[in-house]
């Protein structure tokens, strides 16, 4: 394990790394110092899954009172938005983590230039260039 991250630390609570001249982009400390953001990430992710089920399980009531259900049912409802996108999230953290084994990460998926390391650290399910992404959101507000 590298210094970059400890395990159980928060995702973002990592040493950034530090480049040393000449040295090849996505090596192997690079490519670990990413695995280990990631999977701390994940690990945080669903941690909070489980703490849902179970703050769910143990609030769960029936309330006689037509707006404290109602309150209740928003305030879980809020709760399960925000896990599918965790859930979402997890599913792009897992194939960043299967790019890492191929040797594909770090690698814009529609041009094949490098990312750039601040910029994975900053998003490390980046999977575009910064140029790509400015370009895609364009387009995306040019479509409506």
């Amino acid at each position: 394990m590298t210094d970059s991250a400890k395990p159980n630390a928060s995702p973002f609570s990592f040493k950034p790394y530090t480049e040393t001249k000449g040295e090849e982009y996505m090596n192997e400390a690079q490519l670990e110092h990413f695995a280990t953001i990631l999977n701390n990430w994940k690990a945080e992710l669903m941690h909070e899954v489980d703490r849902t089920v179970h703050h769910m399980q143990d609030d769960a009531a029936n309330f006689p009172d037509p707006n404290d259900r109602a309150t209740q049912e928003s305030e879980f409802s809020l709760e399960l938005r925000t896990r599918d996108r965790e859930r979402k999230l997890i599913k792009k953290i897992d194939e960043s983590l299967k790019e890492i084994e191929s040797g594909d990460y770090g690698f814009c998926e529609s041009c094949g230039i490098e990312i750039g390391i601040r910029r994975l650290e900053a998003r490390p399910t980046a999977s575009l260039c910064i140029d790509c992404k400015t370009l895609d959101e364009i387009r995306e507000k040019q479509m409506g």
